[in-house]
């Protein structure tokens, strides 16, 4: 049996010898990077929250303090006054081309704010009267009245407002920060929620990591009794035992890992039990509002039946901020007003007035306000309209087409007002946008770029935004 021999063309060859040098050349120019491309990986994977590089070296905001106003606070009767309402209050409302369901019973009516208006600070900023500690602070915040959503639900409104996606299964709004920003504090979690007793409408999804490593889901604190669970060693057991615990843990965890390199949960897991044995070092102190002085727990209203709830929040959250807390997000619930909205929101307004105030001015004389970024929002605005029950029991429904939302430090716009809606209140006018464009407004505030904070997941590259949006750079100074 012979064989013959094999003579390429001239073209086969040239192709050959084509591939052949530049699969070379590739390979020799690119084993440096690939390299350095491991190492920065493994380094990832080790430390998934060492701080990284911004996007926009001018950005002023490193730290996001989320007030989250759950319900949906009513614009109509905290910063967005529509004098008109009082001439139409008690008259017919019908919803301009809508023919009414036989689903719905009882006619609708106009209602007027129970509240009055006044002009705060040099900006003549619009405000209820009874924020009267806000009022003191009004040239620091900057209103923005034109943001819209797609959702009248509570649960998904919630959802597209803290993650992006009105269905759930996203990263929330700290994750995706910490993802790009990485923590300054190894030894505190870089997400943190202090929720209500009850948690809000969606649970727990609103801070969850989603479908980025479980690094960076939030870390809820109790709202009553001891913080975090488990947080001190049992009697007897001292931090060298400890230790030696976690390293032969962590030993055999590193065995299972090798075999399973694409489960991030376990490697989240081992780096969940290092943080928890370092917090037992910072987290009690950081925690315990005891040592702070009873001028400052004064300022934030502890101590008062109506303001100790959230004024413990907002102590802790600047606390939390000035320890390399990179997100916090304070949630303040009940504002879902659809009846009797002037004693509701009397008495919520009422309970977060002062501790938001004091924050403000806590933070600003000590100069972490320039970058803490402070956010007050709520899933969706109300209507100028509702049923009348009793004809006294006058409150608002749900409102996807207009809101206010307002932002203070950080780089914000403070002292200007953005963005209106129409006499009524009902629908953005000037400077509408979506949530997506409030989104990605808030990561360039913080120095990071919508489009290029993404994540390949289910075969495409994923962004808060889901499929981008526009900075709204009124709201930016």
């Amino acid at each position: 049996m012979s064989i013959k021999p094999f003579f390429p063309s001239a073209g086969a060859l040239a192709l050959h010898a084509s591939t052949r040098r530049d699969f070379i050349y590739g390979l020799g120019a690119s084993l440096g990077s690939v390299a350095f491309s491991a190492l920065l990986a493994e380094e990832a994977k080790q430390q998934p929250l060492a701080t990284k590089q911004v996007h926009f070296s001018n950005a002023k905001a490193k730290n996001v303090i989320f007030l989250m106003m759950e319900g949906g606070p009513s614009h109509l009767d905290t910063f967005d006054p529509k004098p008109t309402l009082k001439k139409l209050h008690l008259k017919e409302f019908v919803r301009e081309g809508k023919q009414k369901s036989a689903m719905e019973s009882g006619k609708r009516y106009y209602v007027q704010s129970p509240f009055r208006f006044i002009k705060a600070g040099r900006s003549g900023a619009d405000m209820a009267d009874n924020w009267t500690h806000l009022a003191k602070v009004a040239d620091d915040l900057c209103f923005f009245r034109g943001c819209t959503v797609d959702s009248v639900n509570h649960p998904t409104a919630m959802y597209q407002m803290n993650c992006g996606n009105r269905f759930g299964g996203d990263p929330g709004l700290g994750a995706w920060v910490n993802y790009g920003l990485g923590s300054e504090n190894r030894n505190l979690p870089g997400f943190v929620v202090l929720p209500e007793v009850s948690y809000p409408q969606g649970g727990a999804a609103n801070w969850s990591n989603g479908y980025l490593p479980a690094n960076f889901q939030g870390t809820p604190l109790r709202a009553k009794g001891s913080p975090i669970l488990d947080l001190t060693p049992p009697a007897g057991v001292t931090e060298a035992r400890q230790r030696k615990n976690l390293d032969l843990i962590a030993k055999l965890n590193s065995v299972h890992a090798a075999v399973h390199p694409n489960h991030d949960e376990l490697s989240a897991r081992m780096n969940s039990y290092e943080l928890a044995f370092r917090m037992q070092m910072q987290v009690p102190e950081t925690l315990d509002l005891s040592k702070e002085d009873e001028k400052t727990k004064e300022l934030y209203g502890i101590g008062k039946d109506s303001t100790d709830s959230f004024g413990r929040k907002c102590l802790l959250a600047r606390k939390l901020v000035e320890n390399g807390v990179r997100f916090v997000q304070l949630y303040n619930g009940s504002w879902d007003s659809h009846d009797y909205i002037e004693r509701a929101h009397g008495n919520l307004v009422r309970g977060v007035d002062q501790p938001i105030a004091a924050l403000i001015s806590d933070l600003k004389q000590r100069g972490l306000l320039e970058s803490t970024l402070i956010v007050w929002c709520g899933e969706f605005g109300r209507t100028p309209d509702n049923g009348v029950r009793g004809g006294t029991a006058y409150g608002r429904d749900h409102n996807p087409n207009a809101m206010t939302i307002w932002f203070a430090g950080g780089g914000c716009n403070a002292g200007h007002t953005i963005g209106a809606t129409d006499e009524l209140g009902m629908n953005a006018v000037e400077g509408k946008a979506h949530v997506r464009d409030l989104h990605v407004t808030l990561l360039r505030l913080l120095g990071l770029d919508d489009n290029k904070l993404t994540y390949y997941h289910a075969g495409r590259f994923k962004q808060l935004s889901q499929f981008g949006g526009t900075v709204i750079k009124d709201l930016i100074a």
